[in-house]
């Protein structure tokens, strides 16, 4: 079945909608590095081939407005006598612009005006025309190497192929010459009867005045032959420089150069006839494979969601197989057969162990994907601060679920944009205090078991807990009697409540109080947690906490009551057997002497009614959260099993204290306890509210039995 224009338009702009985000990541990743080494003329090379393809591709897809401010800006790139330091600084403002441009594109909406980037461009064009006059260029004969684009590299490398020589011609127009544009016409013509001009500086066409005139020419003649050939009289000055061109060696990492030109001459040329901009060129002979883009396949997301969602099936499958062998077993245990099936079985579980870890990998990525944005961020942010802030990343290669890693980007945000404005202090603090006037940011992630951890520290001044303690007391999250009896854990803990911020003034930055509520609640959702360590005048540390994936988890199966329930079983550090007369109150609260500890305890069901049930035997699944322990009170305890989990619609359950459901291998439905919801949740208690010793926290019989109502539909 073919497709219509339409079709091939939408998934072309889809693609440039793709692509484009990965150039402006790239062109603020060359402008960060051209403002710390503003000598950096590889930077200069990459922003134009960036905004050079950028044009191109925009074209192809019918973007005017785009294409002509690409266009732009890389005639103004093109002007020799422009600063380095501008050149970041614009662009900068390219990429800001550029985006909001494509993000009106995206939306169908009105493209915004790009006036402020024009000004800027127009303004480096007056800058570099006063920089030098027109005399003191042509004065100037000793130019060194020029600098040529991509497209003329290769152009050079082609003409070296061939055995030709190379050279850089650079002649001076007669300042007495009437007419220097048809002077330098008349230069050019010269050196075209003798080779191939590969480009021209000023650029062929340009009306420009100028006073000298410089040549690329491919040629079999010597460099003396060239000079006689310039030598004009009336026309051009005597002194002529020419230079041989090295041809330049591609560089390992970079951008090949014919590839590049070609995706972008085939760019502009369909930009008429509405093809893909994306061109995929076949390996020259010799080349392997595996050097080119071509092993690259671009799959939908949503697919590998299916994939992912039909291993999860075979998953269950394997499990109602494996119970439903056990009960065979059981009625006819002498059966010789019964070796055949468990081989049979026990082969199953290892191709469905490496399957499931295959499909899991491709929906990985590196979390450099995210970590990429955050040297603009911090530079932007401590700008506007007035501070001097450095970012160190580490663990780049940290793979992740994409959907986790898209969640975590506004969460993260908040906490690097919080450790620029509130933790970093200001320069002549930091003097003061006997630290580098320039601050330090550090956002590193490791895989820890089954999870994945990012942190976010800084070597600033640490978060007060008194202020933070005095803030939730005048905000009426505490009283004073129950503030007093807190420990530095739980008071830092209110800093994820909404509207708590401990900053003295609002700004457009921080003030207001939202973010790290934000922070925790997408964290909740995601079934992880976030921790806070900090040491007042040292720095504070953010820690992230998020499973591998949210399909599929090993969890640990109880009973509270005549319900089946699990939770992640990374979450239990170990687990207690103990009565419910070794239990004990304070403030109301239940606790438990674990060896030398006293662990808080969290009721999951409700308290017994009588005295006569205090020799009943229950389970304590202690629970590590950082620094801090807490103990699940349960019934019983079923076992462990690797689960395969079915989200829930808030149709289905009220609270956010079940974050989702699984079927077991016999049809049962157990329900999956979100843990860091059910411990936010006992720290909000106070005596005499919910999560005292009288209720427990899970959800009423008509919520659970609707729930696995919606589980069994599913399945």
């Amino acid at each position: 079945m073919s497709h219509g224009p339409d079709d091939c338009n939408a998934e072309m702009r889809e693609l440039f909608f793709e692509t484009s985000q990965e150039l402006l990541q790239s062109l603020n990743d060359e402008a960060l590095k051209l403002e710390k080494n503003p000598a950096d003329l590889e930077c200069v090379r990459s922003i134009r081939r960036i905004v050079h393809t950028l044009k191109g591709d925009a074209a192809a897809c019918g973007f005017r407005e785009l294409s002509q401010t690409a266009h732009a800006m890389e005639d103004a790139l093109a002007l020799e006598s422009i600063p380095l330091n501008t050149i970041a600084e614009i662009a900068f403002t390219a990429a800001d612009t550029f985006a909001v441009m494509l993000a009106a594109y995206q939306r169908n909406a009105d493209v915004p005006s790009s006036e402020s980037l024009q000004k800027m461009l127009r303004k480096a064009a007056q800058d570099s025309d006063s920089e030098k006059s027109s005399e003191q260029r042509a004065s100037t004969m000793s130019t060194g190497p020029a600098i040529w684009n991509e497209y003329e590299q290769l152009a050079i490398q082609k003409a070296s192929a061939k055995g030709k020589h190379v050279f850089h011609v650079a002649a001076i127009i007669d300042p007495r010459c009437a007419m220097p544009i048809a002077a330098r016409q008349l230069l050019l013509n010269a050196l075209e009867g003798w080779g191939e001009v590969l480009a021209t500086r000023p650029e062929a066409g340009s009306q420009k005045p100028g006073k000298k005139l410089e040549v690329l020419l491919a040629t079999e003649k010597t460099s003396e032959e060239l000079a006689r050939r310039c030598r004009i009289p009336t026309v051009t000055l005597p002194e002529v420089s020419v230079q041989v061109v090295a041809s330049p060696q591609p560089q390992p990492g970079k951008t090949n150069p014919q590839t590049e030109l070609k995706r972008t001459d085939a760019a502009i040329a369909q930009s008429e006839t509405g093809s893909s901009p994306a061109v995929t060129d076949p390996p020259s002979q010799g080349e392997s494979p595996n050097t080119s883009g071509e092993n690259v396949l671009r799959v939908d997301a949503e697919r590998i969601d299916s994939l992912l969602d039909l291993v999860g099936e075979l998953i269950l499958g394997k499990s109602m197989l494996q119970q439903a062998f056990y009960e065979l077993a059981q009625r006819f245990p002498k059966e010789a057969i019964r070796g055949r099936f468990l081989d049979a079985m026990s082969f199953q579980a290892r191709v469905l162990s490496d399957l499931q870890r295959s499909v899991m990998k491709i929906r990985m990525v590196p979390v450099e994907q995210l970590f990429r944005r955050f040297p603009r961020l911090v530079r932007d942010v401590a700008k506007e601060c007035g501070k001097d802030v450095e970012l160190a990343l580490s663990g780049q290669d940290t793979d992740l679920d994409k959907r986790l890693l898209d969640a975590i980007a506004e969460p993260l945000t908040h906490i690097v944009r919080n450790a620029v404005s509130h933790g970093i202090e200001s320069g002549q603090e930091r003097t003061v205090a006997g630290k580098p006037a320039r601050g330090t940011i550090r956002l590193t992630s490791y895989h820890q078991g089954n999870q994945v951890i990012v942190e976010v520290s800084d070597d600033g001044r640490g978060i007060d807990s008194q202020k933070v303690k005095m803030k939730a007391v005048e905000k009426g999250l505490l009283t004073t009697d129950e503030a007093t009896r807190l420990n530095e854990a739980e008071i830092l803990d209110f800093v994820f409540r909404p509207g708590l911020s401990t900053a003295e003034e609002v700004t457009e930055i921080s003030g207001r109080g939202v973010g790290l509520d934000v922070v925790r609640s997408v964290l909740q959702r995601l079934k992880g947690s976030v921790e806070i360590q900090t040491h007042h005048g040292k720095g504070t540390t953010f820690q992230l906490k998020l499973p591998l994936t949210l399909a599929i988890i090993k969890a640990l199966l109880f009973h509270i009551g005549h319900r089946l329930y699990a939770i992640p079983l990374n979450a239990v550090a170990e687990i207690a057997r103990t009565t419910e007369s070794e239990l004990h109150l304070v403030d109301q609260h239940e606790v438990l002497q674990l060896r030398d500890r006293v662990l808080p305890l969290i009721r999951l069901g409700s308290a017994p009614s009588d005295t006569a049930q205090s020799a009943r035997k229950i389970f304590v699944l202690v629970i590590s959260m950082g620094e801090r322990k807490f103990g699940l009170i349960v019934d019983s305890l079923v076992g462990e099993e690797e689960l395969v989990i079915k989200a829930l619609d808030d149709r289905s359950i009220s609270t956010d204290l079940i974050s989702g459901a699984s079927v077991l291998g016999d049809g049962r439905v157990v329900l999956i306890v979100n843990l860091p919801a059910v411990i936010e949740r006992h720290a909000r208690s106070r005596p005499g509210q919910q999560g005292t010793v009288a209720s427990g926290f899970l959800l009423p019989t008509a919520d659970l039995k609707l729930a696995q109502s919606k589980v069994e539909a599913q399945s």
